[in-house]
Parts: C-alpha cells; structure tokens; sequence
C-alpha cells in the first residue's frame, strides 16, 4: 500500500470544522479594539497582537501537522511555499504567494490574495501606525520557531494603509538544530 501524500490546503479546508467567517473577524476586531482600549499606545498594540500570534503558532503547529500529512520540508524555500499554500489555506481559507526570494533564499515575500481578518475595518486617523493583522506574522514566527527555524517576520504592504496589497516579509535568522530532552542509554 502506497503512503498517504500531502494533502492539499484545499483539501484540508473543505473536510474542517469551521466557525462563521464573519464572527471569526468580529471577534478578532473585538480584541484589537480591546488592546487599543487598554494599552493606548499603537506600538505597544503591535507588539501585544504579535505577541498573541506568536502564543497561537507555537501551539498552531501540532495541528497543522498532524491535520496536513506534510512531511519534512527540506528547506527554507520548502517550508514558506508549504505555509503559503496549505498553512494559510488550512486555517483562514486564503491563499498565498511567495514571490521577492533573495539571493541566498532565506528572505522572502507571502502575499495573501484575500484576508479575512480585515473585512468590515476601517482604521482611524488615530491608529494610522497600527499593523492590524499582526497577529499573522507572529503565528508564522511561532510556527516556524518549533520546527527549528528562528525568523524575522514584518509587515511590507498593508491595504488598510492604503498599499495595493497584505505582504508578509519573512527572513530565516537562522535554523536552529533541534535537540533531544535526552539521550539514550549507551
């Protein structure tokens, strides 16, 4: 019997249990308003959202692998296609490009087609510093922090400040080796 091969972001969407989009971006709008409520400062917002992103995709990942049947990416290129066409697929029903590698392929651009996050938003004059979808490149940091991959994860273009589109930058910091809580008996 042959093994089971990848399956694809499409597939995997189609057969999950879903929450209602529009509550899902509601809800999310619900909490920025909160953080901006609480922390008054946008900066301080950014780093909250990135923050609870990170949190998300440190825990994110176990599903995503044990949900996708992906097996070991053998590189950095690998792994951002990997999170842009099923990753993105799987969770928020989006998909995703990379494009703008640099020479030594560990720089990239993901371009999201749609974002659900931002549906229903407009932001104010006052939180014109504010990267509303944040939560996204820290759940791609934490992601990829547990599968061995310290990296950099910034907003390049954001339509809600007035750019043509959502790019995500991500840079490969460095590939951390994994390592083993013990080792066997000898």
């Amino acid at each position: 019997m042959a093994p089971a091969g990848p399956r694809s972001g499409d597939a995997i969407f189609a057969s999950a249990e879903r929450v209602n989009a529009e509550l899902f971006t509601l809800t999310y709008g619900a909490i920025v308003r909160q953080l901006l409520t609480d922390l008054e400062e946008v900066e301080e917002v950014n780093k909250q959202l990135d923050q609870m992103g990170y949190n998300i995709g440190i825990r994110l990942v176990d599903e995503f692998l044990a949900k996708s049947n992906v097996s070991r990416c053998i590189d950095f290129k690998e792994t951002a296609e990997v999170i842009a066409k099923v990753g993105f697929k799987m969770f928020l029903g989006v998909t995703a490009s990379v494009t703008n590698w640099d020479a030594d392929g560990t720089c990239c651009s993901i371009v999201l087609e749609d974002n659900p996050l931002v549906d229903f938003v407009e932001l104010p004059d006052t939180c014109q510093g504010l990267y509303y979808c944040n939560v996204l490149s820290g759940v791609i940091r934490g992601a990829l922090e547990m599968v061995s991959m310290k990296t950099e994860v910034t907003w390049a273009r954001d339509m809600l400040r007035g750019d043509d589109a959502f790019e995500l930058q991500v840079k490969l910091l460095k590939q951390v080796p994994e390592e083993y809580p013990y080792k066997d008996d000898e």
